[in-house]
């Protein structure tokens, strides 16, 4: 199998199975008991906080790191949780149309409840200009969130920028940035981003489902989402989900440690663009990350290209794995013919991918093309 759908989720790594494992026939223990079990679970679990924070780099000690079940709901914390924090200073907020359904449904509910938001359009690879923002920007802007790394064209977003015009402006707002697609695939830290609030993902960077986290920094808290017996600082009530907390913290140790891999995913990412020359690639390289690369065949049909590279053993998407099967909503926000929506096709890499896999990767999608959209043979492939 060739597997380049690593946006939608990643192959668990060994390190993080290795300590789901332990966490379910070792470390067993209520993290909130009393015991020796509850006392070694709670350590367990703080050094997998301590794992995930190291590897979000400089700054993040200067924030906590509240455990989720996942960016979802990391999201909607965020979300629910800093509208509600910044009422008293007005009912704002502004986000885009280029946001995961996650922030956007969220910001649905919050209309429907009084606030007013403003949704900015997406540019041509998916990013969101710091000087819409600030166009924007009113005297009662609560809650600016935006993802630092599109998940279909893979667009940067200069949230750093955002901040510091946010801070030049003297405005109020909390700055959230969905991160997930960003985590230990391209260099950040908080320090640089500058944001308020940080969402995190551990099944995107090979640790296992049903954990996430929102990073707040310090000074800000949050009225919860979830009430019960206070885990998490009281912003997320629950017994933790010790298994999946403790294998994305081995995770992040892991990722981390294989170092700076954003050159490697520009350099398979500029490999598909030489294999598929006459392809329409959706986003300027110099200003996305490496890792997603969105592709169309304008005219062909990228439900038939997908099925035929998955009878293949060559796993893509056709965008967002929770669009299923919809148009995808960030290409429709950026402007795009329907035509070029339809054909388009997301590929996206992970640590294991390789130079061998993007090639067969791109020869059979050659194949596919010339066998079902005849029109495209010969006159656009070499």
């Amino acid at each position: 199998m060739i597997y380049l759908d690593n946006a939608a989720t990643t192959r668990p790594c060994r390190e993080a199975a290795e300590a789901v494992a332990e966490a379910m026939t070792g470390t067993w223990g209520n993290p909130s008991a009393g015991h020796a079990p509850g006392r070694e679970a709670r350590a367990a679990m703080e050094k997998a906080r301590e794992q995930v924070l190291k590897a979000m780099g400089p700054g993040s000690s200067r924030g906590s790191l509240i455990f989720t079940s996942g960016g979802t709901e990391a999201d909607n914390l965020a979300l629910f949780g800093g509208a509600k924090k910044q009422i008293h200073r007005g009912r704002h907020i502004i986000s885009s149309k280029a946001e995961h359904e996650a922030v956007l449904k969220c910001l649905e509910e919050l209309k429907g409840n009084g606030w007013t938001v403003t949704l900015l359009d997406p540019d041509a690879s998916g990013r969101i200009p710091a000087e819409a923002v600030e166009e924007a920007l009113q005297p009662d802007t609560v809650l600016v969130s935006l993802m630092l790394v599109n998940n279909e064209t893979g667009g940067i977003t200069d949230i750093p920028r955002v901040a510091a015009m946010l801070k030049e402006r003297k405005s109020g707002a909390l700055l959230h940035t969905d991160a997930v697609q960003a985590f230990l695939k391209l260099p950040w830290s908080p320090d640089r981003l500058g944001a308020d609030l940080i969402t995190l993902s551990s099944h995107k960077i090979c640790g296992p489902k049903g954990a996430g986290a929102l990073w707040c920094r310090s000074g800000l808290s949050l009225p919860p989402l979830l009430r019960g017996g206070g885990q998490e600082g009281g912003l997320r009530s629950g017994t933790e989900p010790m298994p999946a907390i403790l294998g994305f913290g081995a995770a992040a140790a892991a990722v981390s440690g294989l170092g700076d891999r954003s050159a490697r995913y520009a350099a398979l990412s500029a490999l598909v663009r030489r294999e598929l020359p006459q392809a329409l690639f959706i986003g300027d390289p110099e200003v996305c990350a490496g890792h997603i690369l969105c592709v169309s065949f304008p005219g062909a049909r990228g439900e038939v290209l997908q099925n035929w590279l998955d009878s293949k053993g060559i796993c893509v998407s056709r965008g967002s794995a929770c669009a299923k099967g919809r148009r995808s909503h960030v290409l429709e926000a950026m402007g795009l013919p329907g035509k070029v929506i339809d054909g388009a096709l997301r590929i996206s890499f992970g640590p294991e991918s390789t130079e061998e896999e993007v090639r067969e990767f791109c020869s059979v999608l050659r194949e596919a093309v010339s066998r079902f959209f005849p029109g495209w043979k010969n006159d656009l492939f070499r």
